[in-house]
């Protein structure tokens, strides 16, 4: 026999019930804990449905059953001890086209009542279709055993956050992993609770008429915030720098608008002037947009330009932070910027500003970590530089490639051979240098005391 199994609503439901035996009796508290409007129809009746009855949880009909009965009726039961009268009430029931279940009368049923373990609103209902009761009644026990017993309490939070979030998320793949989410979590009563937080940040979305300036990283879209992906995915414009990598942009809506607003290489497409302009531009059209940068857009990334630019128009803007390729280098090589013994300090410079020789003169410290952004092939110069200021020729440095992208490579060297080692070196890249980079085997080789007076001078 095939069924369906469903969950019926019966609150407030007129239902009919024929006997009032001790079989009856089970099954009148499977439908007032349903919340059905219940008539039990019955010349005798248990002490316990007199009571009932009394207290007006439901209404006993002192006689015999009559089809008439069955008028107005949602589902009836009957179950009673004679199979004339159980027959009878299925075949009136089934002239009406009301659902109908004999007690242990399978020929007789249209649907059938499972063994039931509950936890408040969960129900985990076990059907036979009326084979062998038995086994449905063990199955229960087990379930029940191995169920948590905060389940329904649970549940009831669970509900309450589902509610919030169908009620202030729009209708898409994203509010049902969303879902899905919650429905592994523990959900505590604190405002602070984890699982709370994680249904209101998803609130987070983009709002119409900002700007903000998102950090894409690297280029890994694992190395992605939360956040990031969260307006990235909700922008109506995103307009992002020329490194930022296909499968970033490949979050963002079907409809959106993306612009390749990016300078690379010394070619110049489009002036910042016009970039800051198309920014207020859409914001003030009511669109939410996504300044998406390279890296962090706190770290030469002319965010000041463009925050200054937003402050002047009235637009509301945001900083969304980013992992910095300077992290994603380091991180390549596997290498610390900083270590207690070779390098206290970390100085981040652009290529051009490593090249001028406008800026103030290096500090005489080796112990610490030089990182140039956008250093260009041609490192020569900038060797030389360092050198006429005090840094040895061995100084350690390393150049990184695309870091934490799949064409990543690492060119290792020393500051007196990096002109010519890097010569080969693909754009984008950054430059380490500094002990603290150095490889491990040859610092494990090298001779601490020659370091030392090195590092001292």
């Amino acid at each position: 026999m095939s069924l369906l199994p469903i969950f019926l609503n019966l609150e407030g439901r007129p239902c009919l019930l024929v006997g009032a035996g001790t079989v009856a009796l089970e099954k009148i508290g499977s439908l007032l804990r349903a919340g059905a409007k219940l008539r039990v129809i019955a010349p005798e009746a248990r002490a316990e449905v007199q009571q009932l009855a009394r207290d007006e949880k439901l209404e006993w009909v002192q006689r015999a059953f009559d089809p008439t009965d069955l008028d107005g009726r949602f589902v009836v039961i009957t179950a009673t001890d004679s199979a004339e009268v159980n027959a009878a009430v299925y075949e009136a029931a089934f002239e009406r086209g009301i659902p109908c279940n004999s007690v242990d009368d399978i020929p007789n049923c249209d649907f059938f009542f499972g063994s039931v373990v509950s936890r408040g609103d969960l129900q985990i209902a076990i059907s036979t279709a009326g084979e062998s009761p038995a086994l449905a009644q063990r199955l229960r026990c087990e379930i029940d055993e191995r169920l948590p017993v905060d389940l329904g309490p649970w549940l009831a939070k669970l509900g309450e956050l589902r509610r919030e979030v169908l009620k202030t998320h729009p209708k898409g793949e994203e509010r049902k992993l969303l879902l899905h989410e919650l429905a592994q979590r523990q959900i505590c009563d604190s405002h602070l609770c984890a699982t709370r937080e994680l249904a209101r940040k998803g609130q987070e979305a983009a709002v119409s008429g900002t700007v903000y300036l998102v950090g894409a990283g690297p280029g890994d879209p694992e190395l992605l915030t939360v956040r990031a992906v969260r307006l990235i995915e909700k922008a109506d414009v995103l307009l992002h720098d020329d490194l930022v990598p296909a499968a970033i942009l490949e979050l963002a809506l079907p409809q959106a608008t993306v612009v390749n607003v990016g300078k690379r290489c010394g070619t110049k497409s489009i002036t910042q002037e016009e970039i800051n302009a198309l920014m207020v531009e859409h914001a003030r059209a009511g669109r939410s947009v996504v300044r998406l940068k390279s890296g962090d857009p706190l770290l030469f990334g002319r965010a000041a330009e463009e925050m200054a630019a937003l402050a002047e128009a009235a637009v509301p803007c945001e900083i969304v932070p980013g992992v910095s390729a300077a992290f994603a280098a380091a991180a390549a090589i596997g290498h610390s910027l900083t270590d207690r013994n070779w390098a206290s300090n970390v100085i981040f410079s652009t290529g051009h500003h490593a090249q001028s020789h406008n800026h103030a003169p290096l500090p005489e410290l080796e112990d610490a970590t030089r990182v140039v952004y956008m250093p260009g092939r041609d490192m020569t110069l900038l060797a030389a530089e360092w050198m006429a200021n005090g840094l040895p020729a061995d100084l350690p440095c390393a150049v990184i490639s695309h870091a934490a992208q799949p064409e990543q490579s690492v060119i290792r060297t020393t500051l007196g051979e990096l002109g010519e080692a890097a010569a080969s070196a693909q754009a984008p890249s950054v430059l380490l240098a500094g002990w603290a980079v150095r490889q491990m085997e040859s610092a494990a080789e090298a001779d601490a005391g020659s370091l030392t007076a090195r590092i001292d001078r």
